[in-house]
């Protein structure tokens, strides 16, 4: 062939008697490199031969003869793969190998690090103040505050908000805020500029059981049985209009729950909603079952249908009872004996006193001994009185309306009163009645065109319902 020879492939042996000249170390670097992978390649290629033969063949090659070995070898060798021994190649070969062998791990880049702030919001705190506070760029943050996703979720902040930033040296990489349990926003730089997006927060809901039996509270016998206060108080909610918890619990009342936990990410995060739930209070049994209907308003029915909810709450505030409705009592302050027409309530100074149903004000001011009172028209002619307020709820005015349940005022001792409570009336037809007694009117039933997927959901509840309850029958009688 006329292509000239590899440089390694001429004679590398200095002359005799000339003194040795220094060179470069790299062609004896290439050559060390590239003569071991040309002998593989003269050993793939050599022709089939006894074992013998081939020893004897290898003892015979001489360092002198190498030379000319290597060189026919190059001359009849027409293998494009044979790569030429330089070490860029001997890299790539050296790597496609490793590929085979799983154990080999070329080291990768480690992602940039970033400082990292949690910040917590406080009152008076704006983030104006937190950027400069922990020294981050404002210009930042005035590019932030005009993405038309982030701007309502940065704009408003309430104490206890987290915002989760990155950033490098005060420049903003990324902020994240929790908007609620299933929802974030999330800002990140990108090389375009900042990119604002609400991202979901997938959750898992699971469901519980729990039983619990009272002997001296509710709230006593929901600790033992592990219930959170929040699904405690969704408990009493639910009974409120049928047992008033202060006067009516009667020890060996038990109860059975089933609810809802809310996990994200494998780990708890609360309690959600009570899907069904028992009371057995006093000889008489009450089922309520949680339904939600296609426009997502959900409240709690009887198993037949009937709403658990009254249109009245049994009491205003939740809070022990000082003194019963009585004809004949005695006034405390008087001295004599004077009709005591309602129940009276004591409760810290304060407390939240909450409209027993939906209702109109029609009287809202001072009324004699009775001090500060607020009076509700509501419907079927009937109304209630809440006396004695240290002050009026901000948003109740003489007209306006209001919903069962909402605060309308505050307990105090105001009129001609010995101590702190609430003074509670209901009367019918201008008549008084005992709020503790008196038969509330029901509120309405589940909607007709609900009523048939109502029913058809509930048999699979109480039945669930119903094996619990068995499961902890069993386990009281073997105690």
């Amino acid at each position: 062939m006329d292509r000239p020879l590899r440089p390694i492939l001429h004679d590398y042996k200095p002359s005799t008697g000339k003194k040795v000249e220094k060179r470069s170390a790299w062609p004896w670097f290439a050559a060390g490199l590239g003569i071991p992978l040309i002998g593989i390649a003269l050993i793939l290629s050599w022709p089939d031969t006894p074992a013998d033969d081939a020893f004897v063949a290898e003892e015979d090659v001489t360092l002198e003869a190498a030379p000319a070995a290597f060189d026919t070898d190059i001359e009849l060798a027409e293998d494009p793969v044979d790569p030429a021994p330089v070490p860029e190649d001997v890299l790539v070969q050296v790597i496609e190998v490793a590929d085979e062998f799983p154990d080999f791990h070329p080291p990768l880049a480690l992602p940039p690090e970033f400082d990292r702030l949690q910040l917590t919001i406080k009152r008076g705190d704006t983030l104006d103040r937190l950027f400069r506070r922990n020294k981050l760029s404002l210009s930042d943050l005035s590019v932030m505050v005009q993405l038309p996703e982030a701007a309502p979720y940065l704009k408003k902040l309430i104490p206890g908000n987290e915002l989760s930033i990155e950033h490098d040296e005060g420049k903003l990489v990324s902020l994240y805020r929790e908007l609620d349990l299933t929802t974030a926003l999330a800002v990140t730089r990108e090389e375009s500029g900042f990119i604002a997006q609400i991202i979901e927060r997938p959750i898992e809901i699971r469901k519980k059981r729990a039983y619990g039996r009272i002997e001296s509270s509710l709230f006593e016998s929901a600790q033992e049985a592990g219930l959170p206060d929040k699904t405690v108080m969704n408990l009493a909610g639910i009974f409120a209009w049928d047992v008033d918890f202060v006067l009516d619990i009667r020890s060996g009342d038990d109860y059975y729950v089933l609810f809802e936990q809310i996990f994200q990410d494998g780990e708890y995060v609360s309690d959600g909603e009570i899907i069904a739930a028992e009371f057995n209070n006093n000889g008489r049994t009450i089922q309520a079952i949680r339904y939600t209907d296609k426009n997502g308003r959900a409240d709690y029915f009887t198993p037949d249908g009937q709403s658990v909810r009254k249109a009245f709450l049994r009491a205003p505030v939740d809070f022990r009872v000082s003194s019963s409705f009585n004809p004949n009592r005695r006034h405390p302050v008087l001295k004599t004996v004077r009709p005591h027409r309602g129940t009276d309530y004591a409760a810290p100074s304060g407390t939240p006193i909450k409209a027993a149903g939906d209702g109109k004000v029609i009287f809202r001011g001072v009324k004699s001994g009775y001090g500060n009172v607020v009076i509700l028209q509501h419907g079927g002619n009937i109304t209630t009185l809440y006396a004695h307020m240290s002050k009026f709820a901000s948003k109740v005015r003489n007209g306006t309306r209001v919903r069962q349940g909402q605060t309308i005022g505050y307990v105090g001792k105001t009129g001609l009163v010995t101590g702190v409570h609430l003074h509670y009336e209901y009367r019918l037809n201008g008549v008084h009645r005992n709020p503790r007694t008196v038969k509330l009117p029901q509120a309405e039933p589940i909607q007709d065109e609900y009523r048939a997927d109502f029913l058809s959901s509930v048999e699979p509840i109480l039945d669930e319902l119903l094996q619990y309850k068995r499961t902890q029958v069993a386990a009281l009688s073997a105690q």
